[in-house]
């Protein structure tokens, strides 16, 4: 009878001690929210964004493992991983979750519920339909738009090569954000009497044969916010280089790995605004009123090892841009 006592009493004491550990972890993540950032994939522009919205977060007076939770993850390209992650963000009761990039920002804002997502960096939230307007968003949704300045990335290029009449595209086909600018592009280059030639990916498999093609047909390279294409930029930096074609890419982190210049938005900058943001929706705002932001300074960023390997001379006016706001790169 002892014995049986004294397990009953085990038994008991360990029930309650379960209890109270459990309801002190239920506690303890409701008083600690959970931000779940979710990245498209891996390359320089969008590690940069990751690295921005950390910051912006501790400015705005969260930090990981203090106030509140950041689980990241990376689908690496794979729309299945983004669909599971997603889920995962959602398992986890997160109060907030980020999407760096178009397809990471879809994927979280086609899961149900009400879970506020934040966009880290999209071309065109209307026309991909997360949000009804820039103004008034109108629901779960709202975020930072990647707001490249392609009439000045024109009008850069149109001042390295002023007799320039060919200039190719490789954008990826089914990247609705890298449509967009290459559509913009497009028409203000046709505008100014140049010749637009698209060159279509549907992955990085397809770049080395995109490049060969282009050979001979165009003399410059235009590449816009292009997630695919950004992975596997050194392939297509190693085939243009090859056939003495400059690119001119959209954003800065290309330029870095090989483009010749550009004037661009900062990558980080863009994920300091987008942290600032998910602070706010943290704090209680409303993301169907808090308006879509856009980083409007820009910089210009010229690759003056690119520029030598290729043998293209480096205007003046550029080199003046790049040292009042922006860098060169030696």
């Amino acid at each position: 009878m002892k014995k049986l006592i004294a397990t009953i009493i085990a038994l008991f004491t360990f029930l309650v001690i379960a209890f109270f550990v459990e309801n002190k972890q239920k506690n303890d993540s409701l008083a600690t929210p959970t931000v779940g950032i979710l990245q498209t994939m891996s390359h320089p522009s969008l590690d940069e964004i990751h690295r921005g919205i950390i910051s912006g977060l501790k400015q705005a007076g969260y930090s990981n493992n203090k106030n509140i939770k950041i689980e990241f993850e990376n689908a690496q390209g794979d729309q299945s991983n983004l669909k599971s992650m997603s889920d995962r963000f959602l398992q986890h009761n997160a109060k907030v979750v980020i999407g760096i990039a178009t397809p990471a920002v879809q994927s979280l804002a086609n899961e149900p519920g009400k879970t506020p997502v934040i966009m880290g960096a999209v071309s065109d939230p209307t026309g991909t339909g997360l949000v009804k307007s820039l103004n008034q968003p109108g629901g779960k949704v709202t975020g930072v738009k990647d707001r490249e300045p392609i009439k000045q990335q024109l009008s850069l290029i149109k001042t390295f090569m002023p007799n320039i009449k060919d200039i190719g595209v490789v954008y990826t086909s089914s990247d609705d954000s890298s449509t967009s600018e290459f559509k913009e592009f497009k028409s203000l280059a046709q505008k100014d009497g140049i010749n637009v030639h698209a060159y279509t990916i549907t992955s990085t498999n397809d770049i080395e044969q995109v490049a060969q093609t282009m050979a001979g047909r165009v003399q410059a390279v235009y590449v816009p916010t292009d997630n695919t294409v950004a992975s596997g930029f050194s392939s297509l930096v190693k085939a243009t280089n090859s056939a003495k074609i400059p690119i001119f890419p959209a954003v800065d982190s290309m330029v870095k790995s090989g483009g010749i210049a550009t004037v661009a938005v900062s990558q980080f900058d863009m994920g300091v605004l987008t942290g600032k943001m998910a602070a706010k929706i943290l704090k209680g705002q409303d993301p169907a009123t808090t308006p879509v932001e856009t980083v409007n300074s820009f910089a210009t960023v010229v690759n003056e090892k690119a520029a030598q390997k290729l043998n293209i001379h480096i205007p003046q006016s550029i080199i003046n841009q790049a040292k009042k706001k922006g860098s060169i790169i030696k």
